[in-house]
């Protein structure tokens, strides 16, 4: 568990190429004043993105509906309370007045079908 990074991961640095490719730049990354802690959050824009591991996150994509193998009452558990609290993150965000994008993991592997969610949300 302590090689599992929560920031600069290989997913989020991905998106912050494509973004960069886009000619989006101005962001901040992991703004704690901003409720969540978005990855990315243009702040002017009110505009706040997730990279979210399938896994981690519970996604309903092939790694994220596979069953832990090992410690599975900590396991599943933990991923219901990250779902929660990714829900009340993005309500939170919501409320406050910012548009919320959550990206999977798996979703950067179509750069194409990525690059039109981001330029639609930007826009």
């Amino acid at each position: 568990m302590r090689r599992i990074r929560s920031e600069d991961t290989l997913p989020e640095l991905e998106l912050r190429k494509v973004l960069r490719e886009l000619g989006y730049t101005g962001y901040r990354l992991h703004r704690s004043d901003v409720p969540g802690k978005p990855d990315v959050a243009f702040v002017g824009r009110g505009k706040a993105i997730f990279v979210h591991g399938c896994f981690w996150h519970g996604h309903d994509c092939h790694e994220g509906t596979r069953k832990p193998k090992s410690n599975q009452d900590y396991w599943i558990p933990k991923i219901q309370r990250n779902r929660d609290r990714d829900a009340a993150n993005a309500r939170r965000l919501v409320e406050a007045g910012w548009t919320v994008l959550v990206v999977w993991e798996c979703e950067l592997h179509d750069t194409e079908a990525l690059t039109e969610r981001l330029v639609t949300f930007m826009s």
